[in-house]
């Protein structure tokens, strides 16, 4: 495990839950009549309540998503997280989709003790050709003074093919030599859709001393197998009312999910 990973994460196997906002300013469903910081609020006490070992906000509402986040979005999410800082108890974490930059300068102005995103390879996706520079996104990171911040890295795409015709665990592992990431993180297709297990194991075999996490898709009735595999993972969709992602958080769910983690952790 990487230093950074074991600063954040005191629980063996962190569980992360999503606070994902509602559209922000400069997304085309961004709605002014809705009160950000109020919704965002009430998810993360809910997810807290639960016992949550991190949380991680997103911007999974500005659909669809820009390589280049508006500036404003950045800043509305900036302004809402600063808002919460006083109701947050456990370690946050922020995702701009899909703009690596972004994540960074928000999670280094807010004090997030981590940051998700592609930082890597080279895809054909909803949005076009995607094609992050890890090297830039770590560099902007120590130039802004937050060398302490972990990286998690996404390394399937969710909404897009990979154009890098190696195996999955082949590319987490070159990821890993060349990029030095906190943790490797393995995605489904699309938000809510889970990565199989198949490749959970094939990457985590790849990867013995990385924190290799299940990043999408993890379910009340598949956590206990997750996490077996895995060293953690992230979820949203299945917390929400009626497991619909572009819900609020259901407070029993949570609880529900948190009690299953705590069963399999032992």
């Amino acid at each position: 495990m990487t230093a950074r990973f074991r600063a954040v994460f005191a629980q063996e196997k962190p569980v992360i839950g999503m606070v994902h906002l509602g559209a922000l300013p400069g997304a085309p469903l961004y709605d002014p009549s809705v009160d950000l910081v109020a919704a965002a609020r009430a998810d993360l006490r809910s997810l807290q309540a639960a016992g949550f070992d991190a949380v991680m906000f997103g911007n999974e509402n500005d659909r669809p998503y820009e390589f280049e986040v508006d500036a404003a979005s950045t800043a509305m999410m900036a302004y809402v997280i600063g808002q919460l800082r006083g109701d947050i108890t456990v370690p946050f974490g922020v995702n701009m989709l899909w703009d690596p930059m972004a994540s960074v300068a928000v999670g280094a102005a807010t004090g997030a003790a981590f940051v998700r995103e592609i930082f890597t390879g080279t895809y054909a996706s909803d949005m076009g050709v995607w094609s992050p520079d890890a090297g830039q996104a770590m560099r902007y990171r120590a130039r802004l003074g937050r060398s302490d911040m972990a990286m998690l890295f996404n390394v399937s795409a969710e909404f897009a093919h990979s154009l890098d015709a190696r195996p999955l665990p082949d590319r987490a592992r070159s990821a890993v030599f060349s990029s030095i990431p906190d943790a490797v993180l393995v995605s489904g297709q699309i938000t809510g859709e889970a990565a199989t297990l198949g490749d959970l194991e094939a990457v985590k075999a790849a990867l013995p001393g990385t924190p290799v996490m299940a990043n999408t898709g993890v379910k009340h009735d598949t956590v206990a197998d997750v996490l077996r595999i895995a060293d953690g993972c992230i979820v949203g969709s299945s917390l929400k009312v009626d497991g619909d992602t572009w819900n609020a958080v259901d407070p029993d769910r949570a609880a529900d999910f948190m009690a299953r983690v705590r069963a399999a952790r032992g």
